[in-house]
C-alpha cells in the first residue's frame, strides 16, 4: 500500500508539473542557466594563509596579535646565483641593477640585498662609529674577501644573505604594509570571536556581515595587486636570467598567487577532461544521441548552478574545495546513469508501455534508492564540517549543496528529456535474455569461490589495520608542489642554502620578580665609547631583556635552538649583544648596555632591536626559520622538544613564554587531522548505518551493506600507511567520501536484490539477476567515478594527485566489494523475509 501510494504521488507530480509544463520548465531552466553562468564567472579562489589554518585556534588569535605588534610586512624573496663569482665586478654591477629595477615595482617599500646592509667587520667597526656612515658593499674600496667572510660568519648575517659556498644570495623585496587590510582583518576577527562566544547583538551580527563583505572585497584587490607584482617581478627576473645559473622567486604572496593559478588551471583541466571522458563513456554505454546529451545537460546544469551560487554570494573556493567541480560532475553522472539504465531495462521488459508510463515506472522505482544514496553522500560530506579546517568545512558544505542540486536536476531533466524525445530504443547490450554481460563473471566468482573471497577480505582487513597504525599526519609543505614548480625549487634552495623557510617564533614575557628600571646614569657620561652618541633618547627605563641577565636568558634559548639540526637562521636581541661584545672587545655590563640602548641610532634599533623587543609589554621575541626540507623534521616533536627545554631545563612556566608563527599554526592543523579523521569516520559509519536500518528496516541488512565500504575505507587508509603517504587537508576527506559515495552501490544492489528475491525467493538466482541488471549500472557508474578521479593526477598540486589516485583506488575496492563480498554476505546471512 505504501509503495502504491508513493507511485500515485510521483505520477501526479510528474503529470501535473513536469509534463504539463514542459516548455515552461525548459524556458525557466534556460533563464536560470544564463543567470548562473554570469554569476559563475565571478567565482574567486582564496589561497591566503587563512585557508590553511584551524578556525577558532587560540594560537591563530595570538599569532595575529604578534604580527600586529611587530608590524610584520609581506615580502618576496629572490634566490640569485650568478654565473660568475658573486663578488666580482660584473656580478655586483648586475646585482645592483636588479635591485634598482625591483625597487621600482609598485608598493615596494625597500629592497634588502648584500649591497646595502651595513658592514661591521669589513673592517671591524667600533661602537662609537655606529652613528656615522657605515661601510657597504657599494663602496668600491671595500675588501670583498673580508665582506665575504663577514656574510659567512657574522652573527647578524650568517645563514641569512649568503650560502655556505658563497655562490647564492638572497634579495628580500619588502612591500608597504597595507594598514587598511590589517585593520579590516582585525575588525573581522574580533567580530568573529564575539560571534563564536554568542556575544553579538543583532546590530553586531549585521556589522559582522558587512565587515566580512568589505574584507572580501578588499582582499580581492590585494590579491590582484600581488598578482600584478608577481608578474612584474618575474618580467624583471627574466631580463637577468642570462647572467644567472639560478634565479627563483619565493615568498608568501608569490605562493598564494601561484596556488590560485594552479586551482584555476586544475578547474579547467578537470572540468574539460572529465566532461570529455563522460561523453565518450556515454557514447560507449548507450549509443544514442539523446541518452548521451541528457546526462551531460544534467551534469553541466548542476555545476553551473552551484558555481552561480558561489559567485552570487562571493563564497570563495580554496585549493581543497575546488575539487567539488570534478566530484559533482561524477556524482551527477552516476545518478543519471542509474536512472537511464533502469529506464532501458523497463522498456526492454515491457516494450508495449507508453513513454509516460515507462518514465513513471522508472522514477517510482529509482527515486527511493537514489534519494537514500544522495542522503548517505550528503552525510559523508556533512561530516567534514566538524574538521575545524576552513577549506575542508567549505568543501563539505559545497558538496552537500551540490548533491541536493544534482539529485533534483537529474530527476527533472532526465524524465523531461525522455518525455520530449519519445520512446527510446534500448541498446543491444541491455536486452534481457541470453546475453552475458561482464558483471555476471562476478556472480560466478561469488558462487564458486565464496569462502576464498571471505578469506581474502579478512586478510586485506588485517593488512589494512596494520597499515593504519603507521598512518601519520606529519608532512612537508614543500611536498604539496611538483618538483618542477618554481615554488618547490625556490623553497628547496632557500631551505638548504640560506637558513630555512618556515617561520617559528618564541615570545618571552617578563617575570614578576624581574626589574625593568635602571637608575639614572648621568654619572657615567665620561664613557669614551659613547661620546659620539646623540642625546635625544635618554629614557631611564630600559627593558629587563636589554640587561645582562635578560640577554643571557635569551642567549641560552637562542644557542639551544641554533644547535638543532632542523633549524636554520635564529635571530634575537642576543645577536646584537654578541656583536656589541665583539666590537667592544669584551663582555659589556648592565651600565654599558643601558647607555648603548639609549644611544643606538634609530636605523640600528629599527633593524636589530624593534623586531625582537616590544617595550610596551616588556616582551622579547626570538625568530627561527625551520628547514622544511629536513628529512627528519617532525613538527610536533620539534615543538615538544623546545617546550621541554624551556620548562624542564630553563625553568620557564607555560605563562612565561609562547610559541607562535606559521610553523605552529600548520602543526595545529596537522595534529587535528588524525582526530578529525577518526571522528569523521565514526560519525559517517553511525549515520549511514542508521539510514540503512531505516531504508531496509533491518539491522542485519544495514551492517551487511556498510561492510564492503568500511573495508574499502580501511584499505585506502592502510595503503596510505604502508606507502608512507601522510594525511593532509585533502586526503583526510577520502575515507568519508569513499563510504558516502561507495555505499550508493550497496543501496542500489540490495534494493534490486530484494525485488529479484520476490520472484522465486532463491538467493543465488536473485544474485545472478541483480548482477545482470543493477550490477551493470553499478559497474558503469563506478568506472566513471574511478576514471573521473584519475583526471586529478594532472594537477600541479600534489595533494590533489593523491586525492584523485587514492579516491579512485577506494572506489575500485568498494566496487569489487559490492559485486563479490556483498552478495556473498547476503547468501550467508539470508536477511530477507520470505513473506
Amino acid at each position: 500500500m505504501i509503495i502504491e501510494k508513493e507511485n500515485s504521488i510521483i505520477k501526479n507530480l510528474y503529470s501535473k508539473l513536469i509534463f504539463s509544463y514542459s516548455k515552461t520548465l525548459i524556458f525557466l531552466f534556460f533563464l536560470l542557466c544564463i543567470f548562473s553562468f554570469f554569476n559563475a564567472l565571478k567565482v574567486k579562489v582564496d589561497a591566503s594563509s587563512d585557508s590553511l589554518v584551524l578556525e577558532g585556534d587560540k594560537d591563530l588569535k595570538f599569532f595575529r596579535e604578534i604580527s600586529k605588534r611587530y608590524r610584520s610586512e609581506d615580502f618576496f624573496v629572490i634566490a640569485y646565483t650568478p654565473k660568475n663569482d658573486l663578488f666580482d665586478n660584473t656580478s655586483l654591477i648586475t646585482l645592483g641593477k636588479l635591485v634598482d629595477d625591483l625597487s621600482l615595482v609598485d608598493d615596494v617599500s625597500s629592497v634588502v640585498s648584500i649591497l646595502d646592509v651595513p658592514l661591521l667587520y669589513s673592517p671591524k667597526t667600533s661602537i662609537s662609529d655606529l652613528n656615522s656612515e657605515i661601510n657597504s658593499l657599494r663602496n668600491l674600496n671595500v675588501d670583498r674577501e673580508m665582506v665575504r667572510q663577514e656574510f659567512l660568519n657574522s652573527p647578524i648575517y650568517k645563514n641569512l644573505l649568503l650560502s655556505d659556498d658563497s655562490r647564492t644570495t638572497v634579495i628580500q623585496v619588502n612591500l608597504i604594509r597595507d594598514e587598511k587590510y590589517y585593520m579590516l582583518l582585525e575588525k573581522r576577527n574580533n567580530l568573529r570571536s564575539l560571534d563564536l562566544e554568542n556575544n553579538l547583538s543583532k546590530e553586531g551580527k549585521n556589522l559582522l556581515i558587512s565587515t566580512e563583505k568589505e574584507f572580501k572585497t578588499y582582499s580581492t584587490e590585494v590579491a590582484k595587486r600581488h598578482k600584478s607584482q608577481v608578474r612584474k617581478i618575474r618580467e624583471i627576473l627574466d631580463d637577468y636570467r642570462f647572467s644567472a645559473d639560478t634565479i627563483y622567486l619565493g615568498g608568501l604572496p608569490m605562493i598564494a598567487t601561484d596556488m590560485v593559478d594552479f586551482v584555476e588551471q586544475d578547474l579547467k583541466v578537470f572540468g574539460i577532461g572529465i566532461l570529455i571522458f563522460i561523453i565518450l563513456l556515454l557514447i560507449v554505454i548507450f549509443r544514442n544521441f539523446l541518452l548521451v546529451i541528457l546526462p551531460i545537460l544534467s551534469c553541466l546544469f548542476a555545476n553551473i548552478f552551484i558555481l552561480g551560487i558561489l559567485g552570487f554570494f562571493d563564497w570563495r573556493m580554496t585549493v581543497i574545495s575546488s575539487n567539488f567541480v570534478a566530484l559533482l560532475l561524477i556524482i551527477s553522472l552516476a545518478i543519471s546513469v542509474h536512472l537511464i539504465v533502469r529506464f532501458q531495462e523497463i522498456q526492454t521488459l515491457y516494450p508495449s508501455l507508453k513513454s509516460k508510463d515507462l518514465i513513471f515506472n522508472t522514477v517510482s522505482q529509482m527515486l527511493r534508492p537514489c534519494l537514500y544514496t544522495a542522503l548517505t553522500t550528503i552525510v559523508a560530506f556533512m561530516s567534514l564540517v566538524v574538521s575545524g579546517i576552513k577549506p575542508v568545512i567549505d568543501f563539505g558544505w559545497m558538496m552537500t549543496l551540490g548533491v541536493v542540486v544534482a539529485l533534483l536536476t537529474t530527476f527533472i531533466i532526465i524524465p523531461l528529456g525522455l518525455f520530449i524525445g519519445g520512446k527510446i530504443v534500448s541498446s543491444k547490450e541491455l536486452r534481457v535474455g541470453n546475453d552475458s554481460p561482464f558483471t555476471l563473471n562476478f556472480a560466478n566468482l561469488t558462487e564458486k569461490y565464496g569462502n576464498i573471497i571471505l578469506l581474502i577480505t579478512f586478510f586485506l582487513l588485517i593488512i589494512s589495520l596494520i597499515g593504519m597504525k603507521t598512518l601519520k599526519v606529519e608532512n612537508r609543505f614543500i611536498d604539496y608542489f611538483d618538483s618542477s614548480t618554481e615554488i618547490y625549487k625556490g623553497m628547496e634552495l632557500i631551505d638548504n642554502k640560506l637558513g630555512g623557510t618556515v617561520p617559528l617564533e618564541i615570545i618571552l614575557n617578563k617575570k614578576e620578580n624581574q626589574v625593568d628600571d635602571f637608575d639614572d646614569f648621568d654619572d657615567f657620561d665620561d664613557f669614551d665609547d659613547f661620546d659620539d652618541f646623540p642625546s635625544e633618547d635618554k629614557s631611564n627605563e630600559v627593558s629587563y631583556w636589554f640587561s645582562l641577565a635578560g640577554l643571557n636568558e635569551i642567549g641560552n634559548i637562542h644557542k639551544y635552538i641554533d644547535d638543532l639540526e632542523q633549524t636554520g637562521k635564529v635571530a634575537s636581541l642576543f645577536t646584537l649583544y654578541e656583536v656589541s661584545n665583539d666590537l667592544m672587545g669584551g663582555e659589556i655590563d648592565d651600565i654599558q648596555l643601558a647607555l648603548l640602548y639609549q644611544n643606538l641610532p634609530l636605523s640600528v634599533k629599527t633593524s636589530m632591536v624593534y623586531p625582537y623587543l616590544y617595550e610596551d609589554s616588556n616582551e622579547a621575541r626570538i625568530t627561527i626559520r625551520v628547514k622544511e626540507t629536513n628529512k627528519d623534521l617532525n613538527r610536533f616533536e620539534l615543538l615538544k622538544l623546545v617546550e621541554d627545554h624551556m620548562e624542564n631545563d630553563l625553568g620557564y612556566s607555560p605563562e612565561e613564554y609562547s610559541l607562535t608563527g606559521m610553523f605552529v599554526l600548520y602543526n595545529n592543523m596537522l595534529q587535528s587531522l588524525y582526530a578529525s579523521q577518526i571522528l569523521t569516520l565514526g560519525m559517517v559509519f553511525l549515520a549511514i548505518t542508521a539510514m540503512l536500518i531505516i531504508l531496509f528496516k533491518s539491522l542485519s541488512l544495514a551492517l551487511i551493506g556498510i561492510t564492503p565500504n568500511l573495508i574499502a575505507s580501511f584499505f585506502v587508509l592502510g595503503a596510505m600507511g604502508w606507502a608512507g603517504i601522510p594525511l593532509d587537508m585533502m586526503t583526510i576527506t577520502i575515507a568519508a567520501i569513499c563510504i558516502g559515495i561507495g555505499v550508493d552501490n550497496t543501496i542500489h544492489y540490495i534494493h534490486r536484490y530484494k525485488r529479484e528475491f520476490l520472484i522465486d525467493q532463491d538467493y543465488t538466482s536473485s544474485m545472478y539477476r541483480s548482477h545482470r541488471s543493477i550490477g551493470r549500472a553499478m559497474y558503469y557508474t563506478s568506472i566513471t567515478i574511478i576514471f573521473g578521479f584519475s583526471i586529478l593526477i594532472l594537477s600541479n598540486f600534489n595533494p590533489s594527485i593523491y586525492f584523485g589516485f587514492l579516491s579512485g583506488l577506494a572506489m575500485f575496492v568498494a566496487l569489487i566489494g559490492s559485486l563479490l563480498l556483498l552478495p556473498r554476505l547476503i547468501i550467508i546471512f539470508r536477511p530477507f523475509d520470505k513473506k
